[in-house]
């Protein structure tokens, strides 16, 4: 994700030689008006040889749920998994190369502060829980006793966004500690040598205690919310012009997904199908739905008052980082009409 918001101009020139190898021959889609392709863009956070962006998408990726649903449309589905994540994809939606697009909260909003006509018609995910990684020896216990310290944090990223929340419940800044910018397997390595203190991430924490390399004395889950991110479905707002029929089977898709994944005799299915997607053990992604919300509450698709209220902390929490310089009317982002139409 890209570091500073103002720097959005910059990334959509800067990063035209590595989106156009991302995403190969794809022409723009405002260039070809008889195509009937949909073009979607998602975060690959896969470590094995096969895409992923983890949760939902992968279900719908895997299960051709959209292939399906829009095949009597004439719509040919396109994939586009990028490993660069949130700068690629923004500015392929600003050159009209994606339509739509799987992406996590921060990245998002980065690139709507950006300016990118983006329109957000469901929710991907919701309740992503981060986690405090400190050497197994080390004394600290609490967020609080990291006054002082130093932290290997990826800045720039969703874990920069998550760590803010979750300081803020201990009466801390990054001010109040220091922060060494590494990216996630750099810090890891930190972590192993001591050459830091604790570091902050996802998943990937989990990995370091599963290999006894840390201890995970905080976990989001126990923070009432603070700190856990989320995952918007975004459109084209000249998809929804055009074709708002498609939209609306986009959302149907996400709300049938979630009601089979959700479901307790697909638990089993769904958490095997992310490992073999993303290459992760499985054992990894039970530990990290460990003490969470039920499926049904993680992979909700609904606008409600809850989510809204978290999208709107998580973009003031943006602005006093800089990571964004304007502010985001929400409720003009959001467009709940298609999550209406499909309502039980």
């Amino acid at each position: 994700m890209p570091s500073r918001p103002h720097l959005l101009a910059s990334l959509l020139s800067g990063l035209g030689l590595s989106l156009t190898l991302a995403l190969g021959h794809l022409a723009p889609a405002q260039a070809a008006p008889s195509s009937v392709q949909l073009n979607i863009a998602v975060s690959d956070i896969g470590a094995g040889g096969s895409p992923a962006g983890g949760g939902l998408v992968d279900v719908i990726h895997a299960q051709q749920r959209l292939e399906k649903a829009l095949s009597a449309d004439g719509v040919e589905i396109k994939w586009h998994f990028f490993k660069g994540a949130a700068p690629l994809i923004n500015e392929a939606f600003a050159n009209g190369q994606v339509d739509m697009a799987y992406l996590g909260d921060l990245g998002s909003i980065v690139g709507k502060a950006g300016g990118l006509d983006s329109r957000v018609v469901a929710v991907a995910a919701r309740g992503v829980a981060h986690y405090l990684a400190v050497p197994v020896d080390s004394q600290i216990q609490s967020l609080a006793d990291l006054k002082g310290k130093r932290v290997g944090l990826f800045r720039g990223t969703a874990a920069q966004l998550s760590f803010i929340g979750a300081l803020q419940t201990a009466g801390l800044t990054e001010k109040d500690i220091s922060v060494i910018n590494l990216d996630f397997a750099a810090a890891s390595a930190a972590l192993a040598a001591k050459q830091i203190d604790a570091t902050w991430g996802g998943i990937n924490v989990l990995a370091l205690r599963e290999r006894g390399q840390a201890r995970v004395p905080v976990s989001t889950r126990h923070l009432n919310g603070a700190g856990e991110l989320a995952g918007l479905l975004l459109v084209s707002q000249k998809i929804i012009d055009q074709h708002p029929q498609w939209v609306d089977k986009i959302v149907q898709v996400q709300r049938e997904a979630a009601a089979w994944a959700s479901d307790p005799q697909n638990r089993d299915a769904y958490i095997q199908l992310l490992a073999d997607q993303a290459a992760y053990p499985a054992n990894l992604l039970r530990a990290d739905l460990e003490d969470a919300p039920p499926l049904s509450v993680l992979l909700s698709p609904e606008l409600d008052p809850g989510f809204t209220a978290q999208l709107k902390q998580a973009i003031a929490s943006a602005r006093n980082a800089r990571l964004i310089r304007r502010d985001i009317d929400v409720e003009q982002w959001l467009a709940p009409q298609f999550l209406q139409h499909s309502a039980p």
